[in-house]
Protein backbone atom coordinates (compact mmCIF):
# COMPACT_ATOMS: atom_id res chain seq x y z
CA UNK A 1 0.00 0.00 0.00
CA UNK A 2 2.93 2.38 0.65
CA UNK A 3 6.26 2.59 -1.17
CA UNK A 4 9.34 3.83 0.69
CA UNK A 5 12.19 6.07 -0.46
CA UNK A 6 15.53 6.35 1.36
CA UNK A 7 18.50 8.49 0.26
CA UNK A 8 21.87 7.06 1.30
CA UNK A 9 25.59 7.77 1.24
CA UNK A 10 27.77 5.56 3.45
CA UNK A 11 24.99 4.67 5.89
CA UNK A 12 26.04 1.19 6.98
CA UNK A 13 25.77 2.23 10.64
CA UNK A 14 22.25 3.65 10.40
CA UNK A 15 20.53 1.70 7.63
CA UNK A 16 19.90 -1.67 9.36
CA UNK A 17 17.90 -0.10 12.21
CA UNK A 18 16.01 2.10 9.77
CA UNK A 19 15.06 -0.80 7.49
CA UNK A 20 14.09 -2.90 10.49
CA UNK A 21 11.26 -0.41 11.20
CA UNK A 22 10.05 -0.62 7.58
CA UNK A 23 9.20 -4.32 7.41
CA UNK A 24 5.53 -3.38 6.86
CA UNK A 25 6.39 -2.24 3.30
CA UNK A 26 7.07 -4.61 0.42
CA UNK A 27 8.34 -1.83 -1.86
CA UNK A 28 11.45 -0.12 -0.44
CA UNK A 29 13.73 1.89 -2.72
CA UNK A 30 17.21 3.09 -1.77
CA UNK A 31 18.65 5.91 -3.88
CA UNK A 32 22.37 5.62 -3.18
CA UNK A 33 25.06 8.22 -3.95
CA UNK A 34 27.76 5.62 -4.65
CA UNK A 35 28.49 4.54 -1.09
CA UNK A 36 31.93 3.09 -0.40
CA UNK A 37 30.86 1.07 2.64
CA UNK A 38 28.38 -1.80 3.09
CA UNK A 39 25.25 0.33 2.53
CA UNK A 40 24.23 -1.34 -0.73
CA UNK A 41 24.87 -4.84 0.61
CA UNK A 42 22.67 -4.08 3.62
CA UNK A 43 19.89 -2.75 1.38
CA UNK A 44 20.10 -5.90 -0.74
CA UNK A 45 19.93 -8.09 2.35
CA UNK A 46 16.68 -6.43 3.41
CA UNK A 47 15.19 -6.84 -0.06
CA UNK A 48 15.28 -3.16 -1.02
CA UNK A 49 15.71 -2.05 -4.62
CA UNK A 50 18.86 0.04 -5.10
CA UNK A 51 19.21 2.94 -7.52
CA UNK A 52 22.22 5.17 -8.07
CA UNK A 53 22.67 8.88 -8.59
CA UNK A 54 25.52 11.23 -7.69
CA UNK A 55 24.40 13.63 -4.97
CA UNK A 56 23.98 17.32 -5.78
CA UNK A 57 21.21 18.45 -3.42
CA UNK A 58 18.41 16.83 -1.47
CA UNK A 59 15.74 18.52 -3.58
CA UNK A 60 17.24 17.29 -6.84
CA UNK A 61 17.70 13.77 -5.48
CA UNK A 62 14.12 13.65 -4.27
CA UNK A 63 12.64 15.14 -7.45
CA UNK A 64 14.68 12.74 -9.58
CA UNK A 65 13.51 9.80 -7.50
CA UNK A 66 9.82 10.71 -7.79
CA UNK A 67 10.19 11.09 -11.55
CA UNK A 68 12.35 8.06 -12.35
CA UNK A 69 11.99 5.33 -9.74
CA UNK A 70 9.38 2.69 -10.49
CA UNK A 71 7.35 2.80 -7.29
CA UNK A 72 4.76 0.07 -6.93
CA UNK A 73 2.21 2.24 -5.10
CA UNK A 74 0.91 5.80 -5.59
CA UNK A 75 1.69 6.69 -1.96
CA UNK A 76 5.36 7.22 -1.04
CA UNK A 77 6.90 7.56 2.41
CA UNK A 78 10.25 9.37 2.50
CA UNK A 79 12.65 8.59 5.34
CA UNK A 80 16.33 9.25 6.06
CA UNK A 81 18.65 6.46 7.16
CA UNK A 82 19.04 7.99 10.63
CA UNK A 83 15.29 7.92 11.25
CA UNK A 84 13.03 5.20 12.66
CA UNK A 85 9.29 4.61 12.21
CA UNK A 86 7.44 3.96 15.46
CA UNK A 87 4.69 1.27 15.46
CA UNK A 88 2.01 3.94 16.07
CA UNK A 89 3.17 5.91 13.03
CA UNK A 90 3.17 2.79 10.84
CA UNK A 91 -0.45 2.10 11.80
CA UNK A 92 -1.46 5.74 11.24
CA UNK A 93 0.09 5.81 7.77
CA UNK A 94 -1.67 2.60 6.75
CA UNK A 95 -5.00 4.03 7.87
CA UNK A 96 -4.35 7.40 6.21
CA UNK A 97 -3.72 6.00 2.73
CA UNK A 98 -6.78 3.75 2.96
CA UNK A 99 -9.00 6.77 3.53
CA UNK A 100 -7.10 9.92 2.47
CA UNK A 101 -10.24 11.90 1.55
CA UNK A 102 -8.92 14.88 -0.42
CA UNK A 103 -5.45 14.93 1.18
CA UNK A 104 -2.45 14.54 -1.12
CA UNK A 105 0.10 14.49 1.72
CA UNK A 106 0.30 13.93 5.46
CA UNK A 107 2.32 15.85 8.04
CA UNK A 108 4.31 13.71 10.48
CA UNK A 109 5.77 14.74 13.82
CA UNK A 110 9.46 13.95 14.27
CA UNK A 111 11.33 13.45 17.55
CA UNK A 112 15.01 14.47 17.42
CA UNK A 113 17.38 12.87 19.93
CA UNK A 114 20.73 14.20 21.18
CA UNK A 115 22.83 12.99 24.10
CA UNK A 116 20.13 10.44 24.88
CA UNK A 117 17.56 13.22 25.24
CA UNK A 118 14.44 13.90 23.19
CA UNK A 119 14.76 17.51 22.05
CA UNK A 120 11.10 18.08 22.75
CA UNK A 121 11.20 21.87 23.02
CA UNK A 122 14.25 23.14 21.14
CA UNK A 123 13.25 21.92 17.67
CA UNK A 124 12.38 24.81 15.36
CA UNK A 125 9.58 22.74 13.83
CA UNK A 126 8.83 19.07 14.49
CA UNK A 127 6.42 18.60 11.57
CA UNK A 128 7.44 17.28 8.16
CA UNK A 129 5.62 16.19 5.01
CA UNK A 130 6.84 12.63 4.56
CA UNK A 131 3.84 10.66 3.30
CA UNK A 132 2.45 11.81 -0.04
CA UNK A 133 1.10 10.90 -3.43
CA UNK A 134 4.17 10.72 -5.63
CA UNK A 135 2.65 12.78 -8.47
CA UNK A 136 1.49 15.50 -6.04
CA UNK A 137 4.82 16.39 -4.45
CA UNK A 138 7.92 18.30 -5.51
CA UNK A 139 10.87 19.80 -3.69
CA UNK A 140 12.52 23.23 -3.95
CA UNK A 141 15.78 24.85 -2.81
CA UNK A 142 19.29 23.54 -2.43
CA UNK A 143 20.49 22.93 1.12
CA UNK A 144 17.51 21.99 3.27
CA UNK A 145 14.64 21.48 0.80
CA UNK A 146 11.09 22.74 1.03
CA UNK A 147 8.24 20.30 0.33
CA UNK A 148 5.64 21.67 -2.08
CA UNK A 149 2.47 19.54 -2.17
CA UNK A 150 -0.12 20.01 -4.89
CA UNK A 151 -3.22 19.83 -2.73
CA UNK A 152 -4.52 19.65 0.87
CA UNK A 153 -2.39 18.34 3.73
CA UNK A 154 -3.46 16.77 7.04
CA UNK A 155 -1.57 15.62 10.15
CA UNK A 156 -1.45 12.02 11.36
CA UNK A 157 -0.59 10.47 14.72
CA UNK A 158 2.64 8.75 15.64
CA UNK A 159 6.28 9.76 15.83
CA UNK A 160 9.18 9.52 13.42
CA UNK A 161 12.30 9.19 15.58
CA UNK A 162 15.43 10.96 14.35
CA UNK A 163 19.04 10.47 15.50
CA UNK A 164 21.00 13.26 13.74
CA UNK A 165 24.12 12.72 15.87
CA UNK A 166 24.30 8.95 15.36
CA UNK A 167 27.69 9.33 13.62
CA UNK A 168 29.08 11.76 16.19
CA UNK A 169 29.47 15.52 16.52
CA UNK A 170 32.29 15.70 13.93
CA UNK A 171 30.12 14.16 11.22
CA UNK A 172 27.24 16.51 12.09
CA UNK A 173 29.59 19.47 11.73
CA UNK A 174 30.96 18.16 8.41
CA UNK A 175 27.45 17.66 7.06
CA UNK A 176 26.29 21.10 8.12
CA UNK A 177 29.41 22.68 6.69
CA UNK A 178 28.25 21.29 3.34
CA UNK A 179 24.64 22.39 3.96
CA UNK A 180 25.76 25.91 4.86
CA UNK A 181 27.52 26.29 1.51
CA UNK A 182 24.35 25.35 -0.35
CA UNK A 183 22.21 27.54 1.91
CA UNK A 184 24.51 30.51 1.22
CA UNK A 185 24.11 29.95 -2.51
CA UNK A 186 20.35 29.70 -2.13
CA UNK A 187 20.33 32.83 0.01
CA UNK A 188 21.90 34.87 -2.78
CA UNK A 189 19.54 33.38 -5.36
CA UNK A 190 16.50 34.20 -3.20
CA UNK A 191 17.33 37.87 -2.80
CA UNK A 192 15.77 38.65 -6.16
CA UNK A 193 12.62 36.59 -5.53
CA UNK A 194 9.33 38.03 -4.40
CA UNK A 195 8.03 37.27 -0.94
CA UNK A 196 5.28 38.56 1.30
CA UNK A 197 5.45 39.64 4.94
CA UNK A 198 1.69 39.17 5.16
CA UNK A 199 1.95 35.58 3.95
CA UNK A 200 4.88 34.93 6.28
CA UNK A 201 2.72 35.91 9.25
CA UNK A 202 -0.84 35.04 8.27
CA UNK A 203 -0.96 32.57 5.33
CA UNK A 204 -3.41 29.76 6.12
CA UNK A 205 -1.40 27.23 4.14
CA UNK A 206 1.43 25.95 6.38
CA UNK A 207 3.89 25.33 3.53
CA UNK A 208 3.27 28.75 1.95
CA UNK A 209 3.65 30.44 5.32
CA UNK A 210 6.90 28.56 5.98
CA UNK A 211 8.39 29.49 2.58
CA UNK A 212 7.72 33.18 3.19
CA UNK A 213 8.96 32.94 6.76
CA UNK A 214 12.27 31.65 5.44
CA UNK A 215 12.56 34.75 3.26
CA UNK A 216 11.80 36.97 6.26
CA UNK A 217 14.14 35.01 8.48
CA UNK A 218 17.14 35.29 6.15
CA UNK A 219 16.73 39.07 6.07
CA UNK A 220 16.95 39.49 9.84
CA UNK A 221 20.10 41.15 11.25
CA UNK A 222 21.96 39.16 13.90
CA UNK A 223 20.20 35.99 12.76
CA UNK A 224 22.63 33.38 14.23
CA UNK A 225 22.49 34.82 17.74
CA UNK A 226 18.75 35.42 17.56
CA UNK A 227 18.17 31.85 16.38
CA UNK A 228 20.20 30.35 19.23
CA UNK A 229 18.48 32.53 21.83
CA UNK A 230 15.04 31.86 20.38
CA UNK A 231 15.56 28.10 20.46
CA UNK A 232 16.89 28.11 23.99
CA UNK A 233 14.60 30.66 25.65
CA UNK A 234 11.48 31.17 23.51
CA UNK A 235 11.08 27.57 22.33
CA UNK A 236 12.01 26.27 25.76
CA UNK A 237 15.27 24.55 24.91
CA UNK A 238 16.36 25.02 28.52
CA UNK A 239 13.72 22.44 29.43
CA UNK A 240 15.69 19.88 27.41
CA UNK A 241 18.66 20.23 29.77
CA UNK A 242 22.25 20.40 28.60
CA UNK A 243 21.31 18.75 25.30
CA UNK A 244 18.96 21.66 24.58
CA UNK A 245 21.70 24.19 25.32
CA UNK A 246 24.28 22.38 23.18
CA UNK A 247 21.85 22.01 20.30
CA UNK A 248 20.93 25.72 20.41
CA UNK A 249 24.63 26.66 20.22
CA UNK A 250 25.25 24.25 17.33
CA UNK A 251 22.33 25.67 15.33
CA UNK A 252 23.55 29.21 15.98
CA UNK A 253 27.00 28.16 14.74
CA UNK A 254 25.44 26.64 11.62
CA UNK A 255 23.51 29.84 10.91
CA UNK A 256 26.70 31.89 11.35
CA UNK A 257 28.45 29.71 8.74
CA UNK A 258 25.65 30.57 6.30
CA UNK A 259 26.08 34.29 7.03
CA UNK A 260 29.87 34.17 6.57
CA UNK A 261 29.69 32.12 3.39
CA UNK A 262 26.98 34.40 2.04
CA UNK A 263 29.24 37.42 2.56
CA UNK A 264 32.10 35.56 0.90
CA UNK A 265 29.99 34.66 -2.13
CA UNK A 266 28.63 38.22 -2.35
CA UNK A 267 32.20 39.53 -2.52
CA UNK A 268 33.01 37.05 -5.29
CA UNK A 269 29.84 38.02 -7.10
CA UNK A 270 30.94 41.64 -7.10
CA UNK A 271 34.44 40.86 -8.37
CA UNK A 272 34.41 37.77 -10.51
CA UNK A 273 32.53 37.17 -13.77
CA UNK A 274 32.96 34.32 -16.17
CA UNK A 275 31.67 34.73 -19.73
CA UNK A 276 29.36 37.51 -18.65
CA UNK A 277 27.83 35.47 -15.81
CA UNK A 278 28.71 35.59 -12.15
CA UNK A 279 30.53 32.67 -10.63
CA UNK A 280 27.83 32.44 -7.96
CA UNK A 281 25.03 32.33 -10.51
CA UNK A 282 26.81 29.56 -12.39
CA UNK A 283 27.13 27.57 -9.18
CA UNK A 284 23.45 28.04 -8.43
CA UNK A 285 22.28 26.98 -11.89
CA UNK A 286 24.49 23.90 -11.77
CA UNK A 287 22.92 22.85 -8.49
CA UNK A 288 19.44 23.16 -10.00
CA UNK A 289 20.11 20.66 -12.78
CA UNK A 290 19.22 17.00 -12.48
CA UNK A 291 22.44 15.63 -13.95
CA UNK A 292 22.20 12.15 -12.50
CA UNK A 293 21.75 9.04 -14.62
CA UNK A 294 19.55 6.16 -13.61
CA UNK A 295 21.71 3.04 -13.27
CA UNK A 296 19.41 0.80 -11.22
CA UNK A 297 17.69 -1.00 -9.86
CA UNK A 298 20.56 -3.23 -8.82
Amino acid sequence: MISVLILTKDEEGNLPACLDTLRWSDDIHVLDSYSTDATVAIADRFGAKVWYRAFDSFAQQQNWALKNILFRYPWVFYIDADERVTPELAKSMASAVQNPRDSVAFRIRRRDFFMGTWLKHVQATPYYLRLFQRDKMRYERVGHPVSVPDGPVDPIDGYLDHFPFSKGIAQWVDKHNFYSTQEAQQLLADRSRQWSLTKALFAKNFEERRRNQKQLYYRMPGRPLLKALALYFLKGGFLDGYAGFAYSVLIGFYEYLIVLKGKELSAELAQVTVNGRSRVEGMRVESDKSSGVKVGPA
